[in-house]
């Protein structure tokens, strides 16, 4: 959520004001009553996210006289009480204000009408912005006030449902692990923050002014050997002239887990092994005495039965944020400054035993303070700095031989422990635990200790700009420099523990000993960068004739740990011509490469050009006759983009020694050297070429605004390995630049927006339809097309197709022959497509949905009176998902792990209709093949966020000198529509859950 305050009035009112007035500075100054009937105001004109509006034109309905916004969103025109000022952008009436004693009035604008986003400057990369109807390149934003309805700790979470194209995946809900992985046109888009790439996601949402996808070549050239991929460019709030505006903003959110995994109670269960056993051909486990005694309940300790994830996890937690921030300026300086605290903890239940917290719980404390000055009128600079501290707690087990600890191992634990595996406690009061079971998972969440993470983040940014309109108008040119650096260290003060299985009256065997607690710390990761940047510009209009050129050279290096240095060097530009705002050109270009390639080689620097026109149509004269057509641009462009992975220096040929070798018959002195993969010398970038065309458009006095654009992306020298490979080498072969995939799809975007006296109600959508395809791989030879990769869309699953399961011996006797298995009633029957009988790895095809990717969301909202409420919907068509692994078959883990209630569905003689197959224990080579008896239906659609703010009137705050005062409730992640209720559609493998959370919060504007 997000608190802004409207601006205190730049200046005081000196009508029949006497004595002494102190002026706050500001660029606009109000003019001073000459007559007795004529009146001045100076309106502020903001956007919802409380950015200045430039370029707005006001309209005295009264006195029939009009005026703009300056840089700062203000300007002065006559006006008196209870009249009427219209707000027009681009002509189009956006909303009406009735004047009030008020003489510098703040007017808030929507930015989803489709005039205001079109006036709205588009961000570009390099700290460059332009007009967006005098650009071709493919963009689209979202602004502030739209992040912060959405109560998550990284940016990330807030952005599924707002682009068009931009699908998302969110595989956990774990604090500070739950960040969403986002694909953009099927790419993986890289982040870049205030002009520069940045891998940084937690940070306060309130800093963030807009974040701005790039999507075609023109909009990402400029990056070259790093353009390939789109971008989310994020742009932090600045300061602009005007008096201090402070905002303060407190919430608090209750989360509660999605769907998990259900287990069987131990009765079901226990019957469920049996049967499994007999299928296996094995005598039974359980006799129909330890049947009863689960059935029952009679004897916990004997007969235990408990649900692990009730008893190791909470029903809900909590997240609380504060968050201040303040903004302002005047001719000489501007400012935004903001402060937060975010405390999320965990799910995992405590115990007064310990003294020291065992729960997964996150915090982050974040500082952003930006500054720019005007040195004097030629000469600007600014100080943009920013820190991050980030602290995680959790429980102190390691799963032993692994990195797996605390909550990924509990979690691990939960899907492979069976409800009857051992008692919680045993009757003397120790953990309860057995030979298979020697980790309980209660002792792991309270008696293992605790572990911490601290992680300091430090950024500053610098910049430097001189106008150099003394050679020629428009003339500039700018140095920027940044640092940043990155600290984690672990804490871990773990402890092993015992478990005992009672085996008679008062007698135990113990597993494992309880150990003394650890006290230790190391660093886990740090790193470092720095970027060094100059760019000369020019921005001018001559007559019809406007010209907008940047061109710059830059070096990004980023040092890992004990790794070598990262450097990306290169120069870059940007050139925009457009004729009398119709007719619009455009080139942007790159030569950069980075210093993990061979010097002398031909892959250590590469040029990625761009080109793009545009055509306002809507300018022309024969269009002037379509009055319901209000506007019209149709725009294209072309460009060579890259993508770099040029891995550890993979060019050079490594070899690692290992400790000892053998000769004879003992370990000798010798050290064993071991020659890694195969250099590869000619390693270079990935490339593509992209092909986009659109059209933008507004109907009806743009109160519907739409964009639809075509794309097309060949992305050619695919890093991967050659699949005709041979193995007689004894050696792994390089990643080579040989494979091809194509990328082809469209995108719409629709914009509605209405005002009507004291309601306003808009409503967006956006959906995207992606084609992929695997043009090369050089796969082996597969004799028939349907095992052939190439051709089918990239990452598309293969396996055997299913036909359902075997009803009878008769049935499996006319089958096609499984090698090395022989089928019973219930197990998965495979098509045999090559007829020849048997079924084998020339039967394998692709399996799940082979149609478009589509995701999609549409957002909803409405503000009458002191009333607000929003709505977002967000989701994905054409989707597949998998299910597989312990935590969707049964009786896994060796044979000991659990049954879940899907399993009670199960094939039997009485349920040949049943959507499991017969049950076994351990692994079943047949059945849990790759099949697409496991495909299942991953289409969604979530209430991702819905939110009602109340506005106090200003009659009840304006004692207490608040300018506004806003309470707000919201729900994220409300309720999900899948065919399979049972799972969630992104987090659907026992790992942590995604969470609904209710958040309510206060909105203190001053």
């Amino acid at each position: 959520m997000r608190l802004l305050v409207p601006p205190l009035f730049l200046s005081v009112l000196l009508l029949g004001v006497s004595g002494p007035t102190v002026l706050w500075a500001q660029t606009v100054k109000p003019v001073k009553v000459a007559t007795d009937t004529v009146t001045f105001v100076t309106p502020l004109l903001i956007d919802e996210n409380g950015e200045p509006m430039v370029g707005l034109t006001l309209i005295n309905r009264n006195q029939k006289i009009s005026k703009t916004t300056d840089a700062n969103g203000s300007c002065s025109l006559a006006g008196a009480k209870n009249e009427v000022l219209e707000v027009r952008a681009l002509g189009s009436l956006v909303n009406t204000y009735v004047l009030s004693d008020d003489r510098f009035p703040t007017i808030t604008v929507s930015t989803k009408h489709p005039a205001v986003q079109r006036l709205k400057p588009v961000r570009l990369l390099n700290n460059t912005q332009m007009q967006s109807d005098l650009t071709a390149a493919s963009t689209q934003t979202v602004y502030n006030n739209d992040l912060t309805k959405m109560p998550v700790a990284s940016f990330l979470n807030a952005l599924p449902g707002r682009f068009a194209g931009l699908g998302s995946i969110q595989g956990s809900g774990e604090p500070g692990s739950d960040g969403t992985a986002l694909s953009l046109r099927n790419q993986g888009p890289l982040v870049v923050i205030d002009g520069i790439p940045r891998n940084i996601t937690v940070f306060d949402l309130e800093e963030i002014e807009s974040v701005t996808v790039l999507k075609d070549a023109l909009a990402t050239a400029m990056l070259g050997v790093r353009s390939s991929n789109g971008v989310l460019l994020v742009n932090t709030r600045k300061g602009f002239a005007s008096r201090p505006r402070i905002s303060f903003t407190a919430q608090t959110a209750v989360q509660q887990p999605l769907r998990q995994p259900k287990t069987l109670g131990s009765y079901d269960y226990a019957r469920l092994y049996n049967e499994a056993l007999t299928n296996d051909g094995l005598p039974e486990a359980y006799t129909q005495q330890d049947l009863e005694g689960y059935r029952s309940r009679s004897d916990p300790f004997r007969y235990p039965d408990v649900d692990w994830r009730k008893q190791v996890l909470k029903p809900s937690s909590r997240m609380d944020r504060y968050t201040f921030s303040a903004s302002g300026g005047n001719s000489f300086s501007r400012y935004f400054v903001s402060l937060e605290h975010l405390n999320q903890t965990g799910l995992l239940r405590t115990s007064d035993i310990n003294t020291y917290n065992t729960n997964n719980d996150f915090k982050v404390y974040t500082v952003r303070s930006n500054v720019d000055l005007n040195l004097n009128s030629k000469l600007s600079a600014g100080i943009h700095l920013f820190g991050r501290i980030l602290n995680s707690n959790d429980a102190g087990y390691v799963i032993p031989n692994t990195n797996t600890t605390g909550t990924s191992s509990i979690f691990s634990a939960l899907i492979n422990t069976p409800n009857n595996a051992y008692p919680i406690y045993n009757p003397n009061g120790t953990y309860g635990g057995t030979t298979q079971f020697q980790n309980n998972i209660w002792a792991q969440a309270i008696g293992s200790g605790y572990r911490q993470n601290y992680q300091r983040d430090m950024l500053a940014d610098f910049y430097l700009k001189r106008t150099l309109d003394e050679v020629t108008k428009g003339l500039w040119i700018r140095a920027t420099g940044s640092y940043y650096a990155t600290l984690s260290e672990n804490i871990a003060r773990n402890k092993t523990f015992a478990v005992f299985q009672q085996t008679a009256a008062d007698v135990y065997q113990q597993f494992g000993v309880n150990g003394d607690q650890a006290n230790n710390n190391g660093i886990d990761f740090q790193s470092r960068a720095d970027y060094l940047e100059l760019a000369l510009g020019y921005d001018r209009a001559f007559g019809q004739h406007g010209i907008q050129a940047i061109v710059l050279g830059n070096r990004d290096n980023a040092v890992g740990g004990s790794d070598l240095p990262y450097t990306i060097t290169g120069t870059s530009g940007r050139f925009s011509y457009n004729y009398s705002g119709k007719y619009i050109a455009e080139a942007s270009f790159a030569v950069n490469g980075s210093n993990r390639y061979p010097e002398d080689g031909r892959t250590r620097v590469g040029f990625f050009p761009a080109f793009g026109l545009g055509w306002n149509l809507s300018k022309e004269e024969f269009m002037k006759s379509l009055t319901w057509l209000t506007h019209l641009k149709a725009f294209a462009s072309v460009g060579k983009t890259g993508n770099d992975r040029p891995g550890y220096f993979r060019y050079i040929q490594t070899y690692f020694d290992s400790p000892s070798v053998f000769f004879g018959t003992g370990a000798g002195s010798n050290t064993a050297i071991t020659e890694q993969p195969l250099a590869n010398y000619n390693i270079t970038w990935e490339k593509a070429n992209k092909l986009n065309a659109g059209l933008q458009g507004g109907l009806w006095e743009n109160r519907l605004g739409f964009t639809l654009e075509y794309y097309q992306m060949n992305y050619y020298d695919l890093l991967m390995r050659r699949g005709r490979n041979s193995s007689i080498l004894g050696n792994t072969f390089p990643e080579e630049n040989i494979g091809r995939n194509r990328y082809r799809g469209w995108e719409l975007q629709l914009n509605y927006q209405r005002t009507h006296k004291q309601l306003s109600y808009y409503v967006n959508a956006m959906v995207g339809v992606q084609y992929s395809k695997s043009v090369y791989s050089d796969e082996v030879f597969r004799e028939y097309s349907w095992m052939q990769r190439t051709g089918q869309p990239v990452n598309q699953r293969f396996g055997y197709i299913a036909e359902g399961l075997f009803q009878s011996a008769t049935e499996i006797q006319s089958a096609a022959t499984i090698i090395g298995y022989t089928p019973q009633p219930g197990d998965i029957k495979y098509r045999d497509l090559n007829q020849d009988g048997i079924i084998n790895q020339l039967d394998m095809a692709p399996i799940g949905r082979t149609k478009p990717q589509v995701p999609f969301g549409v957002g909803a909202g409405l503000t009458w009176k002191s009333f607000d409420l929003t709505l977002l919907l967000q989701g994905a068509l054409n989707r597949d998902i998998y299910l597989s692994g312990n935590s969707e078959w049964a009786f896994q883990n060796n044979g000991f792990g659990p049954a879940f209630e899907p399993h009670l569905d199960r094939w039997t003689p009485g349920n040949p209709g049943a959507s499991y197959p017969r049950l076994n224990v351990g692994s079943n080579v047949n059945n849990f093949e790759t099949s697409s008896y496991w495909v299942r239906n991953g289409d969604y659609l979530r209430i991702k966020n819905l939110e009602i703010g109340y506005s106090l009137p200003t009659t009840l705050i304006d004692r207490i000198r608040v300018k506004s005062l806003r309470v707000f409730a919201s729900g994220t992640n409300l309720l999900t529509l899948n065919s399979m209720q049972r799972i969630d559609p992104e987090a659907y493998n026992g790992a942590y859950p995604l969470q609904r959370l209710f958040n309510l919060g206060i909105n203190l504007k001053l």
